[in-house]
């Protein structure tokens, strides 16, 4: 399958995620950091250290994951590629889909983001893709939903 029709999500995504990392691992690393010495134990703030790497590791994984969403339209399908070490693709017939919605949390609203989710009538085949501009999702959207009517409606 060649990669030219393959549309990546946002780099906006990417920064999120990382901005979430951060504030969830920061505090405690330094915590674990900083308590000891002020207790006079400063031989026990080197268990920081693997709260550190840990950190470092997630930044790259965090990255490497961004990099392996992508999704592509084609004339009867909408395929959608992820994971790193488990790659996964899903492939969804425009026919198939019964719900197509775009949500935006309060995160998401603030790096400029949207997720659209595609709802089918098995619950396990269910696709989102997170990270898309506002306005890309909505026109998505509304192409996947034309696009699911015209496909359905020879059922």
């Amino acid at each position: 399958m060649d990669d030219g029709d393959w549309r990546p999500v946002r780099p906006a995504l990417l920064r999120m995620r990382r901005l979430l990392l951060v504030v969830w691992l920061t505090p405690p690393t330094l915590a674990v950091a900083v308590v000891p010495v002020l207790l006079g134990a400063p031989a026990w703030a080197l268990l920081a250290l693997p709260l550190l790497a840990t950190t470092v590791w997630a930044w790259w994984a965090v990255d490497r994951n961004w990099r392996s969403w992508r999704y592509r339209e084609r004339d009867d399908d909408l395929l959608i590629s992820r994971g790193v070490l488990w790659r996964q693709l899903t492939v969804v017939p425009y026919g198939r889909m019964q719900l197509v919605e775009v949500t935006s949390g309060p995160m998401e609203r603030r790096f400029g983001l949207a997720r659209l989710q595609l709802h089918t009538a098995a619950a396990a085949t269910d696709a989102t893709i997170p990270g898309l501009a506002p306005a890309e999702a909505e026109r998505l959207r509304d192409r996947l939903t034309a696009l699911g009517e015209a496909r359905s409606a020879g059922l």
